[in-house]
């Protein structure tokens, strides 16, 4: 499809044509120019009046807000422009600049892509459900735009998590390159907006364990890297390392994993953040005894063995080694919250830890945190180095006798819960929220914003 020269005000185009197709033309007699007469005097009047109005209305809001400083007026009169226009969410007032002015596609692809998966209702809630999460709440956010020529970025919605093993139930991604491949194939030859910037501003997600390396094992998503296609692109990766490493050398966005916003309302109504504590360290998951040589690497680097044969007898720990579907319930009632790398640095732990108020231990050398700007993982978090797991206990004794409850304080602002959790639609300050900050930032990537960038500055 060849990019058509659009018409210098198209959009102000596009409606006159389609106002045009709904009433038909205008026919060209005097009864006609007569009747135009009239209705533009009625107009006339009405706006008159429309306009009286508002202005004694708003002289009414501002006289009355010197009563009341915490009103702001600037929100007065932009509310008023807007409350024509119902489906403008209140949090729009609040965003900043830059996130009222994004503007991004998303790609309307064949179901086989990204939907169909959902036949497994797991495909939404397990702990790589971001890619499903973060497009349905693209679907209804102001910042999407149904005008391609529009857009600042392009999402891409391939789900590749959803593919789960009939032998242990584990999401299988052997298939996601060539699904990724056969989607870029579609919309490069059916759109140009793919050719025409190399897709350097499309945006896919990878919430897998090596990120935008697509494999499960470290080793083989090392040898392969980040595939060709997606290598010019940008990547909400849950993978994030602060070394160098094959698959973070992508444009890349580190995201949290998905933990489902209402799993955790629920356990909050049951167990209140500042509620009692009464499990001091607590971790479940898996913790091999004899840890397995898988292709010269071991889980966890060994690092949850030596948890298990260490502190498994300590009666400060609360440690267990098998599934049980209430466990958030047991991080909602402990101090700490251990959160050791598995295969990979990043777990689910560091999430629901934080979203329970139980402070996160963070044992994953070198690990990347989503969400800096928003989240201070370093005044709601304790770090301890992988040689120094064995003296877990005395770190966090020494923790709990200086300065705990100021972790516990930072950590509580529910500000911070917010911004790891994905909500169907967006919200201000959630997950979905911080990548869009995070992309608005990478403005200089888009085909459209460094074509306009120039005129933009003039405007303003």
């Amino acid at each position: 499809m060849a990019q058509q020269k659009r018409p210098p005000n198209s959009r102000g185009y596009y409606v006159k044509m389609k106002l045009l197709q709904k009433h038909g033309r205008p026919h060209h007699h005097h009864h006609h120019h007569q009747q135009e007469k009239n209705c533009f005097y009625r107009y006339y009047k009405w706006v008159l009046w429309l306009s009286l109005s508002l202005y004694f209305f708003t002289s009414y809001l501002i006289s009355n807000n010197n009563n009341h400083h915490t009103k702001k007026p600037s929100h007065v009169s932009r509310a008023l422009i807007q409350s024509n226009h119902t489906t403008t969410p209140q949090h729009a007032l609040n965003s900043p600049e830059s996130l009222k002015k994004l503007k991004v596609f998303v790609y309307d692809l064949p179901p086989k892509y990204n939907t169909d998966w959902l036949t497994n209702e797991r495909c939404s809630k397990h702990l790589f459900a971001s890619e499903v999460a973060i497009h349905r709440a693209l679907l209804t956010s102001e910042v999407r735009t149904f005008d391609p020529y529009d857009a600042d970025f392009f999402f891409v919605p391939v789900y590749v998590s959803c593919n789960f093993s009939t032998v242990n139930g584990f999401p299988a991604i052997g298939h996601a390159r060539s699904l990724i491949a056969s989607a870029v194939n579609l919309i490069s030859s059916e759109y140009p907006f793919w050719n025409r910037s190399r897709g350097s501003d499309h945006v896919f997600v990878a919430s897998h364990d090596f990120g935008s390396c697509f494999h499960t094992l470290e080793d083989v998503a090392m040898a392969d890297g980040v595939p060709e296609i997606v290598r010019n692109s940008i990547v909400l990766q849950t993978f994030g390392v602060v070394y160098d490493h094959p698959c973070q050398k992508v444009e890349h966005v580190v995201i949290p994993p998905y933990v489902s916003p209402e799993s955790v309302r629920d356990t909050m109504e049951n167990f209140p953040v500042d509620g009692r504590r009464d499990i001091w360290a607590f971790f479940r998951g898996k913790m091999e005894v004899h840890p397995k040589n898988v292709s010269g690497r071991f889980y966890s680097k060994k690092v949850r063995t030596v948890i298990w044969r260490k502190f498994n007898g300590d009666r400060r720990f609360y440690l267990q080694r098998h599934r049980f579907a209430g466990y958030q319930s047991e991080i909602a009632r402990s101090v700490f919250c251990l959160c050791p790398l598995g295969w990979a640095p990043w777990s689910p732990r560091l999430v629901e830890s934080v979203a329970l108020g139980c402070v996160p231990v963070v044992i994953a050398d070198g690990i990347r945190l989503p969400f800096v700007s928003a989240v201070k993982w370093s005044e709601i978090s304790v770090t301890v180095a992988e040689k120094d797991v064995g003296r877990l206990a005395e770190i966090l004794e020494r923790v709990a006798a200086t300065n705990l409850s100021t972790i516990q304080r930072n950590l509580w602002d529910p500000a911070t819960r917010r911004a790891l959790l994905f909500n169907s639609q967006v919200q201000v300050g959630d997950a979905t929220w911080q990548v869009l900050r995070a992309l608005s930032e990478k403005l200089d990537r888009s085909f459209r914003s460094s074509r306009v960038s120039r005129q933009l500055d003039f405007d303003t």
